[in-house]
């Protein structure tokens, strides 16, 4: 293709900061996404009404994540880093980097602010919830309302009330769904040759995903439902953000940002002036 004839001329010695100055509002956004998402995670969730006689799915054995919280972040956001800056390592292409990179971050946080907004406004208790609130066995139910009069640790407590969605899934398809549709576009997956392999490639992050999820319904975690809702929230997300910077994977220029096409257009626009003007002046010059 002629366009990648330029590839490697765009580095991030030569055109990074001007790559990153152009899209300083998006940064900017990016840091109050990441205020919202502390501030999410330390107000009280909404504490929804929990009888007795609901408690009966909501015993579930009280156990460790399988994938714990600090874990999350390097399924969803380095592991898919890693493979854009080998990617950059063979192009040289600092608009591919930054786009990608700025993708992967809108994809993962706009997805946890959406998730864990939506997990204070429904408080929906977890399937183990009966022993976050009662950790000696013994349920306390006030006389008039029926209503849980929690025994347990406050903390404790408060993350019994965050079951739907589930937070590890909808980071770990936006992290991970991001790189599906990147890898898609990088690797030329509907070039309509027929290799089958490449889905196989493009499929292996959303199985790791969909793992993640099912690792949250076997710890008695999250219920089906917050899992499905989270995969879904977070897939979603990741598409939306993908297409922001990128063409579709199974279009001709779908191995590039917008970005890049976008300069390139740019460059040849001014070489096409600078060419008339030289002329111009030539002729003037001639005339003269």
């Amino acid at each position: 293709m002629p366009s990648e004839i330029q590839l490697g001329s765009h580095t991030i010695r030569s055109h990074g900061y001007q790559v990153a100055r152009f899209h300083m509002h998006d940064w900017l956004i990016l840091l109050l996404l990441v205020v919202i998402e502390v501030v999410l995670n330390v107000i009280e969730p909404f504490h929804r009404f929990v009888g007795e006689d609901m408690m009966t799915d909501l015993k579930y054995p009280l156990q460790d994540n399988t994938i714990p919280f600090w874990a999350v972040p390097i399924i969803a956001i380095i592991l898919p880093f890693i493979v854009i800056v080998v990617f950059y390592f063979i192009r040289r292409d600092v608009y591919d980097l930054h786009q990608a990179a700025l993708g992967l971050l809108f994809s993962v946080l706009i997805s946890g602010v959406l998730t864990d907004a939506i997990k204070d406004a429904v408080g929906r208790p977890r399937p183990d919830f009966f022993w976050r609130c009662f950790p000696d066995g013994k349920g306390v139910f006030h006389n008039v309302t029926g209503d849980v009069m929690c025994t347990g640790v406050s903390s404790i407590i408060k993350e019994g009330h965050k079951s739907f969605p589930s937070g590890h899934t909808s980071w770990s398809f936006a992290g991970l769904g991001f790189l599906a549709w990147y890898l898609s576009g990088k690797i030329k997956v509907f070039d309509r040759r027929g290799h089958v392999a490449k889905l196989c490639i493009v499929f292996a992050p959303l199985l790791i995903a969909a793992l993640v999820g099912v690792s949250r319904v076997d710890d008695y975690w999250h219920h089906w439902q917050d899992v499905f809702a989270g995969g879904l929230l977070g897939l979603t997300v990741a598409s939306f953000c993908y297409l922001q910077f990128f063409p579709p994977p199974y279009d001709l220029d779908g191995w590039a940002p917008h970005a890049y096409f976008n300069m390139m257009a740019e460059s040849q626009n001014d070489n096409v002036s600078s060419t008339n003007n030289r002329n111009v002046r030539e002729s003037e010059l001639g005339s003269v």
